[in-house]
C-alpha cells in the first residue's frame, strides 16, 4: 500500500481550531485539582526533615513550597493528558488513528501494512527502569492480542514523547520518538512541533488570572489552617506535630 493513498495533509487551521476550543479543559482541571486540595494531605506527601534543614521559619514559606511542587506536578500531569488528546486528534486527521482500547496503549494507526501501536508520554525522562520494562511488557501483550486476529499483522511499537529529543531512537523492542520527530511521525509534517505553540496561548491570560485568584484564596486558607494546626501559640512552626502527621505509624 502507497502512503499517500492513505495519508491526508494536515490543515493547521483545524489544529488551531480543535486548541481554542480545548484548551480551556486544561485550564478548568488545573482550577478544579487546585480547588479540591488539602493541607494536611499535601503536608503528607512531602519531607519534613527538608523543610526543618533549609530553616524555613514561616508558614507562608511552607505553605508556598509545598503546594507549588504538587501544583507542578499536577499540572504536568494534566496537561500530559491534554496533549495526548491533540496528538490522537491530529493522527486520526492524517492517518485515520484512533484512541487505542487495549490498555496502556493510547493511540493505533496503520500506515504501509504496519499497525503501529502508540504509548504517548509529555517528555522523554519520564521514567525509570521498571516502569519502562513495563511498557514494554505492555507492548508485547497488545501486540499478542493484535495477532490473535490477524496473524501476519506488523506491529511496531512506539515511546512517543511530546516535547525533548532522543537521538537513538531505535530502543530494539520499540521505537522512542520525541518532540519534532514524534509530532513529524504522527502527521507528516516537521514543522508541526512550532506550528502548534502558538495557538496553546489562545486566552492564556484569561484564564491563568482566574487560576491566580483561585492560587493566593488557596495559599490564604492554607496558611490560617497551618498556624492554627501546626504553630505554638508564640507563632513558632510545631516541627515535630508535622513530622508525627507525615511518619508516625498508624494505629491499627
Amino acid at each position: 500500500m502507497n502512503q499517500n493513498q492513505i495519508m491526508r495533509e494536515l490543515n493547521i487551521k483545524e489544529v488551531t481550531t480543535y486548541v481554542e476550543e480545548n484548551i480551556g479543559v486544561f485550564h478548568q482541571k488545573r482550577i478544579e485539582r487546585l480547588n479540591s486540595l488539602k493541607l494536611k494531605t499535601v503536608l503528607k506527601k512531602k519531607n519534613p526533615y527538608l523543610f526543618k534543614a533549609k530553616h524555613i521559619l514561616t508558614a507562608s514559606e511552607i505553605v508556598e513550597s509545598i503546594a507549588d511542587a504538587f501544583i507542578s506536578s499536577n499540572e504536568e500531569t494534566i496537561f500530559g493528558d491534554w496533549l495526548e488528546g491533540l496528538a490522537i486528534f491530529i493522527n486520526q486527521k492524517v492517518y485515520n488513528g484512533w484512541k487505542s482500547g487495549i490498555a496502556n496503549i493510547d493511540l493505533e494507526f496503520d500506515l504501509d501494512n504496519i499497525r503501529y501501536i502508540v504509548n504517548i508520554k509529555s517528555g522523554p525522562n519520564w521514567g525509570n527502569s521498571s516502569q519502562i520494562n513495563k511498557m514494554k511488557t505492555d507492548f508485547k501483550t497488545a501486540a499478542r492480542t493484535l495477532r490473535t486476529s490477524n496473524s501476519g499483522m506488523v506491529v511496531v511499537s512506539v515511546n512517543g514523547c511530546c516535547y525533548g529529543v532522543d537521538n537513538k531512537p531505535d530502543k530494539g523492542d520499540y521505537y522512542k520518538y520525541c518532540g519534532q520527530e514524534f509530532w513529524k511521525f504522527i502527521s507528516g509534517n516537521e514543522n508541526l512541533y512550532t506550528d502548534i505553540i502558538e495557538p496553546l496561548g489562545f486566552k492564556s491570560k484569561e484564564r491563568n488570572d482566574e487560576f491566580v485568584q483561585s492560587y493566593s484564596r488557596m495559599l490564604n486558607k492554607f496558611t490560617q489552617e497551618f498556624i492554627k494546626e501546626f504553630c505554638f501559640k508564640n507563632g513558632d512552626i510545631n516541627w515535630v506535630k508535622i513530622v508525627q502527621l507525615n511518619s508516625q505509624m498508624r494505629k491499627y
